[in-house]
């Protein structure tokens, strides 16, 4: 039995609720005690990005008194994960909160890391029929190094095939500030990218970030085409 603390994101509480929901009902499913602290509210991570280290140090330090009793913290968004594990610390350094942020960046897991390394569980049975292309978040990739975990959990959903796409590793182009910031760039390679999912002729296009798959939505929805981002719990969720 776990004790599982769900952190959920700025984009999965405005805009993707039900994905919030999926991964409840997954850790449920294998027997974790889920709990949701409603005073949450962001990790930090956009103030930080955008240069406002102050105004994100006091909003990582809410975090960090809104998690602190937790066992485990478990979020449906790498992007989120990555910025605790990696810059909390240097945030917090040298302060009375360092051995805490210490402690918080290896009880905290991307969704995918948590069902496979905790948990030991690599089928959900679920199904979903079709082919699926995976998409490699950066902040997943490279912030948090899980690259097979969820194509091993993916592989293992009746009556999905995946295949891989050319450039998989490519960044999407969304970055938070760097979409806003840049968005002529931003759009071209989020183009790449879907263009590269759609050479695969594959119905859906999964990933852990729904940031990434946010940007890929509006590309398509643009260009009318049918590929359906759908995020990693929502496809583990899905069939039973």
């Amino acid at each position: 039995m776990h004790n599982v603390h769900i952190f959920i994101p700025c984009f999965v509480d405005q805009l993707y609720p039900e994905t919030g929901f999926n991964m409840v009902k997954v850790l449920e499913k294998f027997g974790c005690t889920v709990y949701y602290n409603s005073n949450q509210t962001c990790c930090g991570q956009p103030a930080f990005n955008a240069g406002f280290r102050d105004q994100s140090k006091a909003v990582c330090n809410k975090f960090i008194n809104d998690f602190k009793d937790a066992e485990y913290i478990v979020a449906p968004s790498a992007s989120c994960v990555g910025f605790i594990r990696n810059y909390y610390q240097k945030l917090f350094d040298n302060s009375s909160l360092h051995n805490e942020v210490k402690s918080m960046a290896a009880r905290t897991f991307e969704f995918s890391e948590f069902l496979l390394n905790i948990l030991k569980v690599d089928n959900c049975g679920a199904e979903l029929n079709g082919l699926a292309t995976y998409h490699d978040s950066c902040a997943a990739l490279r912030e948090c190094k899980i690259k097979e975990g969820p194509r091993q959990l993916l592989g293992n959903v009746k009556g999905l095939y995946l295949t891989e796409m050319n450039d998989v590793e490519t960044c999407c182009g969304f970055g938070g500030t760097f979409a806003v910031k840049f968005p002529g760039i931003s759009v071209g390679m989020g183009e790449q990218k879907v263009e590269n999912a759609i050479a695969t002729d594959a119905d859906y296009i999964i990933s852990t970030d729904l940031s990434c798959l946010m940007h890929l939505q509006g590309y398509i929805n643009g260009k009318g085409y049918r590929i359906k981002p759908m995020h990693l719990a929502d496809v583990l969720a899905s069939g039973w």
